[in-house]
């Protein structure tokens, strides 16, 4: 990777809430059983409103601090628009900033002519697979490129990106640290702003799927969504943040049950796992990162153990692809309540392992840890 150089010193702070104005005054206020974990937020489209409800929760439990935020597409829009929220108003601003936000890519959404047919409605069905409005654009998307169906690169996500979050805010932000991860596309390379480099763009084009847009250009290099190569990135957290806890906010599913038939079900389960596969590899190379020091080896190396949990990963298996696109507000808050009573059950369950142990099993994500141990050139660097 070339990630943008990310200094340790601006990670969350604890003590009181300063009473000086501007977008750093907020800080966590720590105490006792306050646990600070890092947040790994994926991508998925509307799927992001699960990761607002989760944000929600967090927001609300003032037993959790978060330290640092690595996200990509809609997981860089939520991180993006809470941090900004955080910096003026707390937790509470925070919350509300993510509620204005999906509210208004919700009025956005409904001028859309990809709506549900009015049989959905009827039956309860959150897919949009029958609506021929995206049956017609599925099929152009294979033929015509974004640079010939909107040559003037008109993203409704930007305007609403750039309306909604004061990227100043984001930028000045003490409290939480911010890595958007995106894919360079000349060298394949995967590439995370940070600090002052978090902008609107950046967050564009961590989440520029090429079929829908055109390359977004940050100092000449165009960018394609990070999700091709960290879905969401985690190696930031292992140099620049003092929490060994990475919470990872998984919306898309690893496993399937059952063989894709059609043309539409290969094409998402051919994206389902092109977009999982950054994921499993860096938790395969945290794996044995670990492994190898519950063994009692690598003791000459500067390596730390580090903690990973999941919230998610079996709750939106039921949403088929096409309800990644379903912005209605019907369904957002439908997810945004999912989320919330996931990292509700999960925190209750789990709150105490934070800091002690990982309860992320990956064998039950289908992921072992590589034997080969030249892949593992990675790793978990402690603090200096």
């Amino acid at each position: 990777a070339d990630p943008q150089s990310a200094d340790a010193s601006t990670g969350a702070e604890t003590g009181p809430k300063v009473t000086t104005s501007g977008p750093t005054c907020f800080r966590w206020a720590g105490g006792p059983g306050v646990k600070r974990v890092n947040l790994a937020l994926q991508g998925g489209g509307a799927h992001g409103a699960f990761t607002w409800g989760v944000l929600d929760a967090i927001l609300e439990n003032p037993k959790i601090e978060i330290e640092s935020i690595s996200g990509t597409s809609a997981g860089a829009m939520n991180a993006a628009v809470m941090a900004a929220g955080i910096s003026y108003g707390g937790r509470e601003g925070g919350r509300a900033a993510l509620e204005t936000f999906w509210r208004e890519v919700s009025r956005e959404a409904a001028l859309s002519p990809i709506q549900r047919t009015f049989f959905d409605v009827l039956t309860a069905n959150w897919s949009l697979e029958m609506n021929p409005a995206l049956a017609a654009f599925d099929v152009m998307s294979r033929v015509v490129s974004p640079y010939q169906f909107n040559p003037l690169n008109w993203n409704p996500l930007l305007d609403i990106v750039s309306r909604m979050v004061d990227f100043e805010a984001v930028q000045a932000c003490q409290c939480v640290q911010l890595f958007v991860s995106a894919t360079n596309v000349n060298t394949g390379r995967l590439h995370i702003f940070t600090g002052d480099k978090v902008t609107p763009h950046a967050v564009m084009a961590s989440a520029c799927l090429p079929w829908l847009f055109q390359a977004v250009e940050i100092d000449g290099v165009p960018y394609w969504d990070g999700g091709y190569m960290g879905n969401p990135v985690l190696s930031p957290f292992f140099s620049c943040c003092r929490s060994r806890d990475i919470v990872i906010v998984q919306v898309n599913p690893i496993a399937r049950a059952e063989t894709p038939r059609t043309a539409r079900e290969i094409q998402d389960r051919v994206n389902e796992i092109s977009f999982n596969a950054p994921l499993i590899r860096e938790l395969r190379h945290v794996a044995f990162i670990n492994g190898c020091l519950q063994r009692g080896e690598l003791g000459d190396l500067d390596y730390r153990e580090v903690f990973l949990h999941r919230i998610g990963g079996s709750e939106l298996d039921d949403f088929g692809a096409s309800t990644k696109l379903n912005a209605e507000w019907a369904f957002l808050t439908h997810l945004r309540d999912i989320g919330r009573e996931a990292a509700q059950s999960w925190f209750a369950a789990n709150h105490e392992s934070l800091g002690e142990k990982s309860t992320l099993q990956l064998s039950a994500m289908g992921v072992q840890p590589s034997p080969i141990i030249g892949e593992h050139a990675g790793g978990a660097p402690a603090d200096r």
